[in-house]
This record gives C-alpha cells, structure tokens and sequence, in this order.
C-alpha cells in the first residue's frame, strides 16, 4: 500500500468498523498517531498474539514503541480514565512516558457531567439517545456553552478550585430542576482533580504546534477518529449522534492543523452494518440473520458490553459517507462473518413513500421510514478467516467485494478476515 505523509481514518458506518486493528496495522508506518474527536466512550480493540486489548481515549498506535501518540484538543478528556489507562499499559510493558502528549486545550470531562448525563437520559425516556453515560455530550455542551475546563485549567491549582465550585453551583440547579435526587459535592472533585492535574502535567503540551512542526519537517502522521461518520454530530443521523465531529473535517479542527495538510483519507467499514443504542436503522435485520451476524461477528460493544443491532450493508448510507469524507481507499472489516450465508442482501436505494430517493435524509424520522431496496448477491459458504491473499479469496466473496468497492466508488486498499494482525489482505 502505498501512504502518504499524512493520513485520516474515518469509520463509515455508526462507528465499531474496526478501526483499531486498521490503524494498529497503519502505525507501523507513522511516527505520530493523533487522536481528533470524541472521549473515553470510543472503544479500539486491538489483538496482539493472544492477548486482547481495548483502548478507549490513547491512539491505537501506542502498541508499536517508536510512535508517538496525540490527544488532541477536540477530545474531551476525563483525566482519571487516562491515567487507568496509561497504567494498565505500563503494567503490559508499554510505556506510555515520553511517547504520549495531551493538548492542553482540551476540554475536561468532570463527575458532575456523568451525573448530568444520566439525569438527561432518563428524563428522555423512550426517546434516549442511548448512551455510555460517560459524561461525554453534557463535557462538550460545557464546551460550546463557553463554560468548560480544560487541561490548562487542571495546571493551575491556585485557580481550580474555585472554577470547578462555580460549576457545580450551576450543575445542582439544573439537576434540582430536573427533579433528579442527586446533588454534587464540589470538594471532593476539587481534590481529586487537584491530584489528577499532577498526574498528567508531565504529558501536557501544545499539541497544535507539536503535529506541525511534525508536518512541516516530513514526518507522517496519522489522524484517527473515534465513532463513524454517521454519528458524526453535523452530518450524522441526528439526534441519534455522538457530540463531536467524527468525520474527516474533524481531523482539521480537532488537532489544530490546516485542512490542506490532510494528504489522504481511509474509510474503514465492516462487510456489514451495525450500530449501537437509539436511532433508525434501515438495513437493521431482526430475524435470526441479525442474530448470526451478531453472534458471529461477536458483536459487543468493547466499552459497554451492549449487543448491537445487526443489519445487512447499506449501500446508500456508505455513499454519504463518502460524500462527506471524500475517501481515498477503503478498508473492509469482518467478511469472514458473512460465510455462512447463501446470498447476501446489499441494499442499493430506499424507497420513501413508494419513490427512490437520491439523497441521504436530514431527519431521522424520515430514515426511520424509508425501505431498504436490496441485491441478493451470491454467498460463498466457505471460510475466508485468516486468508491473507486476494487470490485466496473465493471468487463470491471477491464479486461482494468489488461491487462493495464499485457501488461506493472508492477503491479497496485493505480487506480483514480476522481480529488478528496478521489476519488481514493488503491491497495495492
């Protein structure tokens, strides 16, 4: 495969592509991965040998000891979850010291925005989002309300503690409004905080000026984003989105550099489609279909343990995708899951009211109503796990492919048959 200096991996699809392995396999060619968007609620598995790894917040790249990893600044961080996670990296034997750098503008998740956010859902009733309560929407509320801390705040303890008073004051009234039976303390936070800052200082720089300077003497560098392009907080199927700008675009603002040093784009998406929580889903397959693929394509979310909802791929909603990312290459997930079937619905158009409709919908009630049109490709009913040649492939398997490839308009430039490293077809 051939890459370029730089590099944006974007999921798809409602995130849960893969995206984890692709860019562990990726890092080996990029001495910085950065991360752009969204908070510990993404999770990245990785498998090395017969160990499995998930990572929720540190870039996918941190496995491989020459890359540097970035926490960008549009990334909100919960400072604790950074810290559990750098430890249980050192206690494997990767050191994350010297390798690992955090913006200092990045916005900070507090224990108050977890309370918020469990206190908002249940006031959603049947319309909640469906979330992973880890404080991530309500932090980047605070964010866009001009109200939020951030990493530079952490630093400074002279004046931490009287900011993160003032919001509590302001979080306790609007928890006692929503009748929610809570009320924060502020100091417990303000000590654990006070700690927590210590803690991190040392990987706390300019992040922005770290990656160009980077850039500009030829390093490459890799940009990885968490969730997909579906849930991407603009584009994405809203409200049933995460709070951040998941898509390519997010790269630019979530790290501080110019669109223009964005060279090239990698959509990653699985052989079918998912997608976890609320929210329409047209291709969703409710019958013992949506079962096998979730049972075999061991479809769990790695941060939460949700089932997720299992459906056929939707060939219009990838289309959008690359509309808004305007990909490069794409890199296929999990086909080995579909070997088990006879033929393989792949959904070519929706119908909305009894007309194909040419673009993707705005309103989520409209995607909630519209008719998956499918072709019934032919299955291959043979195992392609671990395969690692094209060649190798069974010619059904390469047809679904191609026409995937066709369909979308972007060229393949990887295919994984496993959860494993080496489990994986690169393309040229």
């Amino acid at each position: 495969m051939m890459m370029k200096q730089t590099l944006a991996v974007v999921g798809v699809q409602w995130g849960d592509e893969g995206k984890g392995k692709i860019v562990d396999i990726l890092s080996e060619s990029y001495e910085c991965i950065a991360r752009y968007q969204g908070g510990h609620n993404a999770g990245h598995t990785v498998n090395i040998g017969n160990r499995r790894h998930v990572l929720h917040l540190i870039p996918s790249g941190i496995f491989h000891p020459a890359a540097k990893c970035v926490i960008g600044s549009g990334v909100v961080l919960d400072p604790l979850a950074m810290i559990e996670e750098s430890e249980a990296l050192d206690k494997i034997g990767v050191s994350v010291a010297g390798r690992l750098f955090v913006s200092n503008r990045c916005h900070l998740i507090l224990p108050y925005h977890r309370v918020l956010e469990a206190a908002i859902e249940l006031q959603r009733g049947e319309r909640k989002i469906g979330t992973t309560s880890r404080g991530i929407g309500p932090a980047y509320e605070d964010k866009m309300g001009r109200r939020g801390l951030r990493a530079c705040d952490l630093l400074d303890p002279a004046t931490l503690g009287d900011k993160i008073r003032a919001q509590v004051v302001e979080k306790n009234r609007v928890l006692e409004a929503l009748k929610y039976p809570q009320t924060i303390d502020p100091e417990s936070i303000c000590e654990s905080y006070a700690r927590y800052g210590e803690r991190i200082r040392p990987f706390v720089i300019d992040t922005s000026a770290y990656l160009n300077d980077l850039i500009r003497s030829g390093k490459k560098v890799l940009f990885e984003g968490a969730q997909g392009t579906l849930l991407d907080i603009d584009h994405g199927t809203f409200p049933y989105v995460t709070s951040s700008s998941s898509s390519a675009g997010g790269a630019a603002t979530g790290l501080g550099i110019s669109p223009k040093l964005i060279q090239s784009v990698l959509g990653i998406t699985k052989a079918y489609t998912t997608r976890v929580g609320g929210g329409p889903f047209p291709t969703e397959a409710t019958d013992k279909n949506g079962d096998e693929i979730r049972t075999r394509g061991n479809e769990f979310g790695s941060t939460t343990g949700r089932p997720r909802r299992c459906g056929w791929f939707d060939g219009p909603a990838a289309r959008y995708a690359n509309q808004v990312n305007s990909m490069d290459s794409l890199a296929v997930t999990k086909i080995d899951v579909l070997d088990s079937f006879v033929e393989i619905p792949f959904c070519t158009d929706y119908k909305y009211k009894g007309s194909i409709i040419k673009d993707f919908p705005a309103d989520a009630e409209v995607l909630a109503q519209v008719e998956p049109v499918y072709k019934m490709l032919r299955g291959w009913q043979t195992s392609t796990a671990g395969i690692r040649n094209w060649n190798e492939l069974p010619s059904a398997a390469q047809d679904y492919l191609k026409f995937l490839s066709d369909y979308t308009g972007v060229a393949l430039s990887m295919v994984s048959t496993g959860a494993d490293r080496d489990q994986t077809i690169l393309l040229t």
